[in-house]
């Protein structure tokens, strides 16, 4: 009997990541999935350069300041809750696009998308910390890095294929089937859990950590159009610096942080978050230059380019899942270090790219690419969410996706700025 039970709670917590699993893939679309209908929404409501821009950074925004507050949430009111709530409201916001009329209507939208987002992504990652066991949790979060990522591979793809078919809220409504199947599903095979002393809720290191993250992105979405030396950009990073400066002060010293600051302390838990910072930083900021060398120095149609760039799908599904077993050999700051040498290899190739460059090189590099962002982004992951205790998962987990969330943005602007 007893190991009928052990099988059937075996099964149970492999079904509970498939379930994850569905939310995890419409929030990496997303990271990418917009860009490719930028001239089609241009079009249909006369936008200007500021609205486009806003319809992407609303989400990333919204998304970067609240995950720390919901990962801090979740972890007190139950992570199942937090991301049933979270689902809902990203399906919900999608649905909008039936109804959005206005440039101003689409960025309400897609901000609306990004708090689903900032609930949804701390506590998948804390759901597996607690019902995956020690020695199990290393693969399920190598299935959970990869899916986290696999959608920023796809989106292109994807978002090509919907606008040859249909108009362009197919780009939004693409996930809500995504999103009623992990909400109805979850019902059944996502457990609920919660830290059972998780004391007064920290107000004020919310409010800081809220305006200081969002102050932050938004200097950096804003640096590369009004110039990093602005008055403007200087002042807000000013503003950031300070705000979060507060937050860091105030959480040293309050008998109840939201953010316990001894996790710093931890080598796996600051180098681990380190790691995953500097591999978001190159992928999504040579991502963005990338997609625009396919585009004008190729010649490829944003479903041309899609198709090129989808290997990555396929090499960050292979990355993560083989890092485990690499782990268990060689280490997890080696294998976390050939990771990060291997990004830092082939993006220096780019060097030596040409505008009639072949298609199968492309295809191998893109391969190649993500295979060493899933040798970074697993072990790295599992260092950070292993190095605190089950019961603050959600916290460190949301500081881990906040870690990718404001890197990726600095290397988009930084990147950006240079093309």
């Amino acid at each position: 009997m007893a190991k009928e039970n052990e099988h059937s709670f075996y099964e149970m917590r492999w079904k509970t990541l498939a379930v994850l699993a569905l939310s995890l893939v419409i929030i990496g679309l997303d990271n990418t999935i917009l860009n490719v209908a930028i001239p089609t929404l241009q079009e249909e409501f006369d936008a200007s350069a500021s609205s486009l821009q806003w319809m992407v950074d609303s989400y990333l925004l919204v998304f970067a300041g609240l995950l720390l507050v919901f990962g801090t949430l979740g972890d007190r009111l139950g992570r199942k809750r937090a991301l049933q709530a979270g689902v809902s409201i990203f399906g919900l916001a999608s649905l909008g696009a039936l109804v959005a009329d206005s440039a101003g209507q689409v960025i309400a939208v897609r901000a609306l998308m990004g708090v689903g987002a900032a609930m949804i992504m701390p506590a998948t990652l804390s759901i597996i910390a607690n019902v995956f066991p020690p020695d199990e949790r290393g693969k399920a979060i190598g299935i959970w890095a990869a899916l986290a990522a696999v959608g920023i591979g796809l989106g292109p793809l994807a978002g090509g294929l919907l606008l040859e078919w249909f108009d362009w809220s197919s780009v939004f409504l693409v996930n809500v089937p995504f999103a009623l199947a992990a909400l109805l599903l979850g019902i059944r095979y996502v457990p609920e859990s919660r830290d059972p002393r998780p004391g007064r809720f920290d107000l004020t290191g919310a409010a800081l950590s809220t305006a200081g993250f969002s102050v932050l992105v938004y200097a950096v979405i804003e640096a590369p159009n009004d110039g990093w030396l602005s008055g403007t950009v200087l002042g807000l990073l000013g503003v950031a610096v300070a705000l979060l400066a507060s937050f860091i002060w105030w959480e040293r010293r309050t008998p109840e942080p939201m953010l316990d600051l001894g996790f710093f302390r931890n080598a796996r838990f600051s180098v681990g978050t380190a790691a995953v910072s500097v591999a978001f930083f190159a992928l999504l900021g040579g991502i963005f230059a990338l997609t625009q060398y396919l585009q004008f120095a190729h010649g490829y149609s944003a479903v041309e380019a899609g198709a090129i760039m989808s290997p990555m799908a396929l090499g960050l599904v292979m990355g993560a899942g083989s890092s485990n077993r690499a782990v268990r050999r060689l280490g997890a700051a080696r294998v976390v270090t050939a990771g990060l040498t291997g990004l830092a290899l082939l993006f220096g190739l780019t060097l030596f790219w040409s505008a009639d460059m072949g298609a199968g090189l492309l295809l191998a590099w893109f391969f190649g690419l993500a295979l060493s962002m899933g040798w970074v982004m697993a072990p790295a992951t599992d260092a950070v969410v292993g190095a605190v205790p089950a019961a603050r998962s959600g916290v460190a987990s949301a500081m881990n996706t906040v870690a990718r969330m404001v890197s990726g943005a600095l290397g988009v602007a930084v990147v950006g700025s240079l093309v």
